[in-house]
């Protein structure tokens, strides 16, 4: 086929969650690094959670501190072993933890602001309610992003 070049992915991003499918994504996100000689980066996106706030009562918020601190311990074990698989497989691989309201937001602030040539993400496959209430991550990812997504099921 005269004409087609060969995709160029200098950085490719891993959107991990710790999930099955976002295992898949790692595998698939290192072999294609390994093939193009790309690098690699694993975004984990965490949030922390805040308490409503109804303003018709002048009750404290209570001390969140703590709660933000055990959220982000969590988010950055989820991260060390998307980078571990990522070794696992051959492949060294750069992280980032990244606080947002969304995921979807975050992974594509990141890549926009990092110039990433591919995203890999997972999916979990959500159907009907579940995807209505929850939304989707790879779906977002791919109406939004300004470079290709592959999504891994």
């Amino acid at each position: 086929m005269a004409g087609l070049e060969t995709p160029r992915f200098r950085k490719v991003l891993v959107a991990f969650d710790g999930s099955k499918d976002s295992v898949k994504a790692i595998e698939l996100g290192c072999s294609l690094a390994g093939k193009y000689s790309s690098a690699l980066v694993v975004v984990h996106v965490y949030s922390t959670v805040l308490p409503p706030y109804t303003g018709v009562t002048p009750m404290p918020i209570p001390e969140l501190e703590g709660a933000t601190a055990v959220s982000k311990e969590r988010a950055r074990g989820v991260l060390a072993r998307g980078i571990e698989l990522a070794e696992e497989h051959g492949v060294r691989a750069g992280g980032e933890l990244i606080e947002a309201g969304s995921a979807v937001q975050g992974i594509i602030e990141f890549a926009t602001h990092e110039k990433v040539d591919l995203i890999v993400a997972g999916t979990r496959g959500m159907t009907g309610f579940k995807k209505l209430i929850l939304g989707s991550v790879s779906s977002g990812l791919v109406s939004h992003s300004e470079c290709p997504v592959l999504v891994v099921r």
